[in-house]
């Protein structure tokens, strides 16, 4: 079940929120706020977060997660969460979507081995 490669070795943190769901990337971006005065003032513009429930195929159950719009784009590209999971580079995904690809590949493994015992 556990990686070879401690999981926070793979993965880097520069915005901690990201870890926690998928954020396909996307961090705090940082600027200036100009009026017509011109004078500028230190703004953030934080990613487009949804909480959401999505269906896995692997796992046979819904699965709640914190995903950004460009993520769920991006799932949909794809086909499903499972598929999004397993093709995703590992800096993109986070924390979060690295326990749950090590869950879909075990269940999938799991599957796997059912199959060949049967045949």
């Amino acid at each position: 079940m556990f990686p070879s490669i401690p999981l926070f070795a793979v993965v880097s943190a520069p915005f901690k929120r990201s870890q926690l769901g998928l954020f396909q990337g996307k961090t705090k971006q940082y600027g200036n706020s100009v009026p017509n005065s011109k004078h500028k003032t230190r703004r953030t513009w934080l990613p487009n977060v949804h909480n959401q429930r999505l269906f896995s195929d692997a796992l046979q159950r819904f699965v709640r997660l914190k995903v950004t719009a460009r993520a769920l784009k991006t799932i949909k590209k794809h086909g499903n969460i499972d598929k999004y999971l397993l093709n995703t580079k590992p800096d993109l995904l986070g924390w979060e979507g690295m326990r749950l690809r090590l869950l879909i590949r075990e269940k999938q493994g799991a599957a796997e081995e059912v199959a060949k015992a049967s045949s």
